[in-house]
């Protein structure tokens, strides 16, 4: 293994009896970078990170952390990892300082040790101020960002955040991004999974679009609207139930459409002349919106499939 490559797999699969959840994939992470795994529910993204973690076994194909082989090296390899997963599993009947207290003194830390890691982290989680509150008090972005400064206690190489905004507000989920932003400003390499195109595009210098256990693509956020997308797309709605009935009538506007239950979209280089197009055929949407390409896009044209699929 290179000195910055962080994880290696090779025809990595998972299955569960007759069902393969992770379909021989080929993924690599380096030091110091933000790579993601996007894709829907169900697509194989949680599996992954449970092997990278050292938590389940490969069922067949080669995985590296550090060099090592979870197989045989689990213990070496969890304690260099800090592990956020999707549910936040903490103690509510303790305080926030005493949850990250118990954690630390898991990984063999000193009570001072712990003690003082602690204050780093609730200073980093902007919660120093509700460090003697019983963990249930707190809201969901609080427990999450608690979850997180757990995760760091043992001051790990690679952090992986299975899931780390489901269910939060957009505020709590800035607030997230801003923490995540500092730890990879500091060095910590993150892996991610995340089925929001947006927090995909924000956090990721890297990722692989995963569907049904695969790897559909991999690049950075750019390169794949680059490559799968157009510059802009134009949503349009028609007051129907079936928006196939409208897709003849928008043909030839733009370099392709997609006809959704809810709406076509509409791909091209520039949204205005393509919209300008459709009003010159006399043709009356309900709404129309133009906005730039976004990774849905991509995994649209990639699976035919939505990411809340």
């Amino acid at each position: 293994m290179t000195s910055d490559l962080l994880v290696t797999a090779r025809e990595l699969t998972k299955t569960f009896g007759d069902f393969t959840a992770v379909d021989a994939i080929d993924v690599e992470v380096r030091k110091g970078e933000s790579f993601g795994f996007l894709g829907p529910n169900g697509a194989g993204k949680s599996s992954t990170m449970r092997m990278i973690a050292a938590v389940s076994p490969v069922t067949s194909g080669e995985l590296r952390i550090f060099g090592l082989d979870p197989a045989t090296d689990g213990p070496q390899i969890r304690a260099r990892l800090g592990n956020c997963p999707q549910q936040d599993l903490l103690d509510e009947e303790l305080s926030v300082e005493e949850n990250l207290w118990v954690y630390g003194r898991f990984f063999g830390l000193s009570r001072r040790d712990v003690r003082q890691r602690a204050e780093e982290l609730l200073e980093f989680a902007q919660l120093t101020e509700r460090r003697a509150d019983k963990v249930e008090h707190l809201s969901g972005g609080m427990k999450r960002r608690l979850v997180i400064a757990r995760s760091l206690i043992n001051n790990p190489e690679l952090l992986l955040l299975d899931e780390p905004t489901t269910g939060l507000d957009p505020q709590a989920r800035h607030i997230l991004w801003d923490r995540l932003f500092r730890l990879k400003r500091q060095g910590v390499t993150l892996i991610l999974t995340t089925h929001y195109m947006d927090e995909a595009e924000q956090l990721c210098d890297r990722l692989v679009v995963m569907d049904k256990g695969r790897i559909a693509a991999e690049g950075s956020p750019r390169e794949l609207i680059s490559r799968y997308s157009t510059r802009e797309v134009v949503e349009v709605r028609f007051d129907t139930d079936d928006h196939s009935d409208h897709a003849d009538d928008l043909d030839g506007i733009g370099e392709r459409m997609e006809v959704l239950p809810d709406r076509i979209l509409l791909y091209a280089a520039d949204g205005d002349a393509a919209t300008s197009a459709l009003h010159r055929r006399g043709i009356e949407p309900l709404s129309t919106l133009v906005r730039r390409s976004t990774l849905e896009d991509v995994f649209l044209r990639l699976t035919g499939r939505t990411l809340i699929d």
